[in-house]
């Protein structure tokens, strides 16, 4: 499993030019799903997505509290991109990415299971859906992880 997560101001979804989705300032989180990904990689990234301490305290911008510690907001978008190989060739591989079918049924769980874990604002994007994501990056701060 593999996350790009943006600290952000601000953040919004759209769905034919309709908002589904929007935070104040928290994380984006860029979710892709590949084989063999299990709750244990979700359980693995949703400690260290909570638990990261990228956000300043009110004298700082410097990286001493964690999501949790602030409350702030967090969305989460399924992309499959996330896992494009781009060795050969000019266009995009995308076969480390799971199927359809079992990249939802992990993105659900890994839904349930973050917010099961936490009483913060989830929000989401719509699975498989063409969006547009407005990101309104904080720093900027951007950081991949990989549950693997």
């Amino acid at each position: 499993m593999r996350s790009l997560i943006q600290r952000v101001t601000s953040a919004s979804v759209q769905v034919e030019n309709k908002i589904i989705s929007e935070i104040g300032s928290g994380l984006v989180v860029l979710l892709g799903i590949t084989h063999n990904d299990s709750a244990n990689d979700s359980n693995y990234l949703i400690n260290k997505i909570l638990n990261l301490r990228i956000f300043g305290d009110d004298n700082s911008d410097n990286f001493e509290l964690s999501l949790l510690d602030t409350n702030k907001d967090i969305l989460i978008i399924s992309q499959f991109t996330l896992y494009a190989d781009t060795k050969k060739g000019r266009r995009p591989s995308f076969i480390e990415s799971a199927k359809s079918d079992v990249a939802k049924k992990i993105y659900d769980e890994f839904i349930t299971l973050i917010k099961a874990q936490t009483e913060i604002n989830v929000k989401t994007g719509i699975f498989g859906a063409k969006m547009l994501v407005n990101i309104n990056n904080d720093g900027p701060v951007t950081i991949s992880m990989d549950s693997r």
